[in-house]
């Protein structure tokens, strides 16, 4: 029987609420994935539940102390390498997107690359970045319906590419990389719901997945290869994995620094791309709330352009982003596996399980959140946050994970973020031509349902 937990000791006792394979095809029948995953979250009420999905039994974990007893707490016994993210590892292989030593080499490198401090030496760059193609995108969008999702991922790729390559790629290839990135990383969703399946076996998306491949690596590989003709001291991430070295000293192969600029271009992307098709919808959603995100925009910025400068003056429009991702939390679970027995909240985890975190259903959760399906920004101000850490602890928010392995580009993501919203709505409002509702549905992300078509109307 479940046992609503509060945010106690993920050592103290509760009940393991159990998700039989029968009940979860009946959830699924009745609504699709999406539902399933809230209703088996409302069941448990922050209580464990194990998911009974025939071999694979996971763990899933939604209470802020649970979740912190995984990722900082206990983190050296969680670890990545879930069989149900094996066929990611085919795009962005085993650097630091894995565990150990590699891990620790790439992630000490690039962690520096992106702080607040090194990324300040783009800032300026990318911001006239996303003035240019906001440029393009406010003309193109005037009259005509555009694809949200693609936009704003060229919007996203065109600044973020600084950061990467410096000036070393085109627009042009800039946008084929970027496309061939969003191509792969669609590609294995089949494989990711059968993991058991093996490669040599043909499965939709296959054919994809190569040909994607095949144009990152024509990209990427040629730029390495002149990368390290090139003296030493470059700022961007390319530079600095070419100067990085090994624990034993050894400097890193081509192969690593493909796979870790692609891993981070995926996940500085993929799932932003998704967040920021969200920040439209929301926009469209509650115009009350619009209003003052557009107020505080023009009052600022004016009529553009955006600046670095500009980001810190926009108090609103941060805590409207930070609301965005509480409600649309794209990524929606963190798994990892149990390197050796533990125990959290009294129920006993094995060695090799796989537990699941979940930051859209503990973003949703009754007991953290007031009214969680309600849009409201005002969740973000400086004493609730400070309240809501003291009741809940730091884990009841985590939209970017949290512990060793937080997402490198979250300081990248508000800043890039709040420049496309400042450089697009100093100037327009979006409006959505989407007939219909659009619903969320569960992929690799939690994205809408339906391709999100907007267009932009001048300010009067």
């Amino acid at each position: 029987m479940s046992t609503t937990l509060g945010a106690h000791s993920a050592a103290s006792t509760a009940s393991l609420e159990r998700v039989p394979l029968r009940r979860l095809i009946s959830l699924y029948r009745q609504g699709g994935a999406l539902h399933a995953l809230e209703s088996i979250g409302r069941m448990a009420e922050g209580a464990i539940a194990r998911i009974d999905l025939g071999l694979f039994r996971p763990y899933l974990i939604t209470d802020p102390a649970h979740v912190q007893h995984v990722l900082r707490d206990r983190a050296d016994n969680y670890q990545r390498g879930v069989v149900m993210w094996k066929p990611v590892s085919r795009l962005v292989g085993n650097g630091i997107s894995s565990e150990g030593p590699l891990w620790r080499s790439s992630r000490q490198v690039l962690a520096r690359v992106f702080s607040a401090q090194y990324i300040s030496h783009f800032t300026e760059r990318m911001a006239e970045a996303i003035n240019a193609a906001a440029d393009d995108l406010l003309a193109r969008a005037a009259d005509q319906p555009v694809d949200v999702r693609r936009e704003m991922n060229r919007l996203m790729h065109r600044a973020i590419s600084l950061v990467f390559f410096d000036d070393r790629l085109s627009v042009a290839e800039i946008d084929r990389l970027g496309a061939a990135v969003s191509a792969a990383s669609s590609s294995f969703m089949w494989r990711m719901a059968m993991p058991f399946v093996p490669n040599a076996v043909p499965m939709p998306g296959d054919r994809t997945f190569r040909r994607a491949t095949r144009t990152v690596d024509e990209i990427l590989r040629p730029l390495v290869a002149e990368g390290r003709k090139r003296p030493p001291g470059g700022h961007d991430v390319v530079s600095k994995l070419i100067e990085a070295r090994e624990e034993d000293g050894t400097p890193f192969s081509d192969q690593r620094i493909r796979d870790d600029v692609v891993a981070l271009f995926v996940s500085g992307t993929e799932s932003t791309a998704d967040g920021l098709t969200w920040l439209w919808v929301a926009l469209h959603r509650y115009p009350e709330i619009a209003e003052r995100v557009y107020a505080e925009i023009r009052s600022e910025v004016g009529d553009g352009p955006a600046r670095p400068e500009h980001i810190r003056r926009l108090p609103y429009t941060q805590m409207f982003l930070q609301e965005v991702l509480r409600m649309h939390a794209v990524g929606w679970a963190v798994p990892r596996v149990a390197v050796d027995d533990d125990v959290i909240a009294g129920v006993p985890i094995k060695k090799g399980a796989t537990v699941v975190l979940s930051p859209y259903l503990t973003h949703r959760d009754r007991r953290i959140w007031e009214r969680p399906e309600e849009f409201d920004p005002e969740r973000f101000t400086p004493e609730r946050i400070k309240a809501r850490i003291q009741r809940h602890g730091r884990f009841a928010y985590f939209p970017f994970g949290g512990g060793d392995h937080v997402c490198l580009g979250e300081q990248l993501f508000k800043i890039e973020t709040t420049l496309i919203m400042a450089s697009l709505l100093s100037r327009a409002r979006p409006v959505l031509r989407n007939d219909g509702p659009i619903e969320s549905q569960l992929t690799l992300t939690v994205r809408p349902s339906r391709p999100v078509q907007m267009t932009l109307q001048a300010h009067r």
